[in-house]
């Protein structure tokens, strides 16, 4: 198995950059659409429309391409040579996954919120929640093309 995954790397590469591009990308962008959302009045055509959006990025590219990340990713680490167990950065690289993973979860409820007209936070909030996607992938990129430790 060792072999095949060594054999596979660059494409397990390139499936897990493309997956996490996408990943982000809904990740910036349901948040956005949260704001939006906060602004229009429940129950609303324009309300309705965002329940429409919000669910087909979540559960069309959101979620498949967190599963997709997650899975290439484990086989890049399953993968003999690739992770020096002995280095830290990719301690907090993990660090990152997991504030993006908490953020995808926290997403989630706010949707099933939105969905049943029962939103209590404002855009404001949403904002702020954007930005935590952003720290956490510069953090990520900077561990896995610099190797600071």
């Amino acid at each position: 198995m060792s072999g095949l995954l060594a054999d596979l790397y660059l494409w397990t590469k390139a499936l897990h950059v493309i997956a996490a591009i996408a990943w982000m990308a809904a990740l910036f962008y349901l948040p956005r659409l949260y704001v939006y959302h906060c602004e229009t009045a429940p129950g609303s055509a324009e309300s309705e429309r965002f329940k429409v959006m919000e669910r087909k990025l979540h559960t069309i590219i959101m979620n498949p391409a967190a599963i997709a990340t997650w899975l290439f990713g484990v086989l890049l680490v399953l993968t003999p040579g690739i992770v020096d167990w002995s280095s830290g950065w990719w301690h907090l690289k993990m660090l990152g996954i997991i504030a993006l993973t908490g953020v995808h979860h926290v997403l989630a409820v706010h949707r099933r919120a939105f969905l049943h007209d029962r939103n209590r936070r404002s855009h404001v909030y949403f904002r702020w929640l954007n930005e935590v996607p952003t720290v956490a992938m510069i953090v990520i990129v900077i561990m896995v093309i610099v190797k600071p430790f």
